[in-house]
This record gives structure tokens, C-alpha cells and sequence, in this order.
């Protein structure tokens, strides 16, 4: 699929720049992600793609998230539709890292991830600027938030409040599951809680 090897491409231009702008050399970034720097190398140049788990590592050495990067990197004009087969990236070398497409083409503000499988997501934790939603389309995952496990089955939803540390992970790799969030370079404005009046 050459869309993918270009996609791969632009997502290690986008890494190597902002690898330049944060002052990380490559054994830097190794550093950080206990990744090889030849891997590193490669993936910036376009010769091999990354698992999610991976490009988790590297967004976290530099200070963003996997979604902001590939939020970038992907330069497809802002369609409003998002076909079937569109916009699919593997896990490649940890299978079960699963896959991930985005729902919303280009860098907009309310972001929608569809994952496959990703039972490996439980070992990282994330905490959002901004309230995430998670459906479970098909199958079972466990989210873990505030120290409390949840069960979900197909059809279930939880909603994760702004701030609050959690994690996921599917139980079967043809577990299929939603996340829609606003993306976290916004600043949501609440109102304030009124009491209700009788």
C-alpha cells in the first residue's frame, strides 16, 4: 500500500523535526524511549514504520502525544468523509499493539481514534487537558481510572473526565473500540456549577 509507505514518511518528517526543535540528538531520543538509535534513524528517514506502543514512547520523550503526531503528519486535504480502507496504521512489529485510524482527517479539534485490538495499551498511562469518550464497538476492553477497573462490553461507554489518569486494554485483538476527545491544545471553557433551584 503506497499511501501507508507515504504516510510513514511523513510521520518520521515529523518526528525529526520536532526531535530538531526540542534540542534531542538521535542517541537523545534513544535515550528517552529505550529505542535503538538505528531504529530511530530509519523510522525519521522513511525506511520502516513504528508500532503504537513505540510512537507512544517517542511522543512522551517529546512532550506531546501519538495522536498529535499523527494528527500531523497526516496532510490529506480536511475531507468531511473517511472511507473504510482509509488512514489504517499497523502495529507492525508488536502485533498486539493492534491498529488505529483516524476518524477525522488533518489536525482538527475534536478527535476520533477507532483501535483494533491494542492489548498492550494497558501498560501506559495517559492523563487529557480535556473529557475523552470510549465505546467499545465490538468485544471487551478494561479501562483503569483512578485505581478502579472497568469491564466494558460491546455497546458500553465511559466517559473520562479532563484530568484524570487512566489506561485501556483489549481483551481480544478483534476487539474494536471508539475514542473521541477535543484536542488537548484547547482550552475548554466550563461554566461554573449553579445549584439547581426548587
Amino acid at each position: 500500500m503506497g499511501s501507508e509507505h507515504g504516510g510513514g514518511q511523513r510521520l518520521g518528517r515529523v518526528v525529526h523535526a520536532r526531535r530538531l526543535a526540542a534540542g534531542l540528538t538521535l542517541s537523545g531520543l534513544a535515550e528517552l524511549t529505550a529505542l535503538s538509535q538505528s531504529f530511530l534513524s530509519q523510522f525519521e528517514n522513511g525506511r520502516t514504520d513504528t508500532s503504537l506502543r513505540s510512537l507512544q514512547r517517542i511522543a512522551d520523550a517529546l512532550d506531546t502525544s501519538a495522536t498529535d503526531l499523527l494528527a500531523e503528519a497526516d496532510t490529506a486535504p480536511h475531507s468531511p468523509v473517511v472511507r473504510a480502507h482509509e488512514n489504517i496504521r499497523p502495529a507492525h512489529a508488536d502485533p498486539a499493539g493492534g491498529t488505529v485510524r483516524s476518524l477525522a482527517r488533518g489536525d482538527r479539534d475534536l478527535r476520533a481514534l477507532e483501535f483494533t485490538g491494542g492489548a498492550t495499551h494497558g501498560d501506559r498511562e495517559f492523563t487529557h487537558a480535556n473529557d475523552e469518550l470510549i465505546y467499545v464497538v465490538r468485544g471487551t476492553i478494561t479501562v483503569a481510572a483512578a485505581d478502579v477497573e472497568h469491564v466494558l462490553d460491546t455497546g458500553d461507554t465511559f466517559y473520562c473526565t479532563a484530568g484524570v489518569p487512566h489506561r485501556w486494554w483489549a481483551h481480544t485483538p478483534d476487539t474494536t473500540t471508539l475514542l473521541l476527545s477535543v484536542s488537548d491544545a484547547l482550552a475548554i471553557r466550563r461554566r461554573p456549577h449553579r445549584p439547581r433551584h426548587p
